[in-house]
């Protein structure tokens, strides 16, 4: 029986951790995971930026590496994936303007299927239209945000993640640990 499909919705200086990990745990738990950005196919990078806490009033960025997509965003379609991931960074702040992005978060939501957005991620559900009547967490800075959209914003530490129906959020990368693991419950077996 093939593996369940696992979609990964990145574009150019997605955060660096918020994209590798996930990505690589969710194949380690034996998911098809296919990593898919707007106007760039298979084969082709995004690049990444690390975001870091250093005890100024935001997070640091630095450059990170380069990131394979392995699929194409034009193919990508709900009916072909159990659940999304939404990574941060700064992606999600010009992503959320595309009414195709839009479009297919909006899919799988209304498929009641497993969505998890990290940090900034919740930027597209907001934009997306799915928040209103939810409670979720993101990266503080993006509460009011989620607020404005109709959803709860949920305060939770660094990392931790927070679940909700089929919707697992967390506040930044240090919560991969709970994040991926509340995903992957979700998901059910690969």
């Amino acid at each position: 029986m093939p593996a369940k499909k696992v979609l990964v919705l990145v574009g150019d200086y997605v955060e660096d951790y918020e994209v590798m990990v996930p990505f690589q745990a969710l194949l380690a738990f034996g998911y098809d995971v296919h990593a898919v950005c707007p106007n760039k196919s298979a084969g082709q990078t995004v690049r990444t930026a690390i975001h870091d806490f250093e005890g100024d009033q935001t997070y640091s960025e630095k450059p990170g590496h380069n990131f394979a997509l392995n699929a194409d965003f034009a193919a990508a379609s709900e009916k072909d994936y159990a659940g999304l991931v939404i990574p941060g960074g700064r992606a999600p702040e010009y992503l959320r303007l595309n009414e195709a992005v839009l479009k297919l978060v909006r899919d799988f939501f209304a498929a009641g299927k497993p969505v998890a957005a990290i940090c900034h991620g919740v930027q597209i559900l907001s934009a997306a239209g799915v928040l209103k009547g939810r409670r979720c967490t993101a990266y503080p800075a993006c509460g009011p945000e989620v607020n404005l959209a109709g959803g709860q914003f949920v305060a939770v530490p660094v990392d931790q993640a927070y679940v909700e129906g089929n919707l697992v959020t967390a506040p930044a990368w240090p919560a991969h640990p709970t994040f991926v693991r509340e995903f992957v419950k979700l998901l059910g077996p690969a």
